[in-house]
């Protein structure tokens, strides 16, 4: 096992160690593995302020949470699976589903349930990553929950797919957040998550107007970096896209400290060097590398980089490269 600040990541090959770990970091089950088959799982837990973000990986299993369970501890949480990899069936609350790569479900810690993961192909393990924070965080009654447990949500577009990429680039970003900012991470993914359900209960009515504006905020910066490539991209073009005004775009960007302009500049200089420092991409032209992030013009290119940074593009790409390609820069 191994900690690092609020983030703690391990792996055990025994069914009874998985029942202990998942119990002490996530909620009670009950755990049974497939006899005869050996058994492997891996659990990073990490703190995002009072809610937490898990990234799990195990083999086949059943486990089940039930009422006697519940009973000896509650700790009033939902839960939001998204599965990466596996096959998984679920049933709470009289609902059942069957869930693959790429689908995301809600569970209630206060409601008994019951999850099958079958094998994967080539014998991997199922993967995904889990959200879990107070019931009490949602503006929703229990009744309109109750509607939601164990039943597909939506991963494709809108809020569903702007949280289930959230959750997954913040376990990947962890390590480089502070516990300042993984707290603004955690108040992120339940807005993001109030969004979402609001709009599965068609009560976005409910959804607070900071709920509303920060997934406004996500749905727009991943847009843009889905255009960022194109040197057309506009706040005319981008708020026309969101059905909102180029004033509302601007103030939206001005309340996270930044301009519409400022931000996408800085998202393509962004990858812009990471392209330059990457040796696999050591005899693409600056220039090439420069237009597909959306600077068409070398040499405005050079001079934002420079004055971002302090060095050129060659310079920088240089520090990189020398000794590992000979390919001019």
């Amino acid at each position: 096992m191994g900690t690092s600040g609020e983030c703690v990541d391990i792996a055990v090959d025994e069914v009874d160690q998985w029942a202990e770990i998942t119990a002490l970091a996530l909620v009670t089950t009950q755990i049974k593995a497939r006899p005869g088959q050996p058994f492997a799982a891996r659990l990073r837990t990490m703190r995002l302020g009072a809610s937490q973000l898990s990234e799990l990986s195990y083999g086949p299993l059943l486990s089940q949470r039930t009422p006697r369970l519940i009973r000896q501890s509650d700790p009033e949480l939902f839960q939001v699976a998204v599965i990466a990899s596996g096959r998984q069936r679920i049933e709470q609350a009289g609902n059942a589903t069957v869930l693959r790569g790429g689908e995301m479900v809600l569970y209630d810690s206060s409601r008994p349930f019951r999850s099958q993961v079958e094998n994967c192909p080539g014998g991997s393990m199922a993967r995904g990553v889990l959200f879990q924070f107070p019931k009490a965080g949602l503006p929703f009654s229990p009744h309109e929950m109750d509607r939601l447990l164990a039943v597909p949500l939506n991963t494709r577009r809108g809020a569903g797919r702007l949280l289930a990429q959230f959750l997954a680039t913040a376990a990947g970003e962890y390590a480089a957040c502070t516990a300042f900012e993984a707290a603004r991470l955690g108040t992120t993914a339940i807005d993001l998550v109030t969004t979402a359900l609001g709009h599965h209960l068609g009560r976005e009515d409910q959804v607070p107007a900071d709920a509303r504006r920060q997934a406004l905020y996500r749905g727009i910066t991943a847009f843009i970096e889905d255009h960022m490539g194109d040197p057309a991209l506009s706040a005319d073009g981008i708020a026309a896209a969101h059905h909102i005004s180029v004033r509302s775009l601007h103030r939206l960007f001005q309340q996270h400290g930044t301009t519409v302009a400022s931000w996408i500049r800085r998202q393509r200089l962004e990858r812009c060097r990471r392209e330059l420092a990457d040796a696999r991409l050591g005899s693409r032209p600056i220039h090439a590398i420069a237009a597909k992030w959306g600077f068409p013009r070398p040499a405005d290119f050079t001079r934002s980089f420079r004055s971002t940074y302090g060095i050129t593009p060659s310079d920088y790409r240089g520090m990189f490269l020398d000794g590992v390609t000979g390919t001019p820069r």
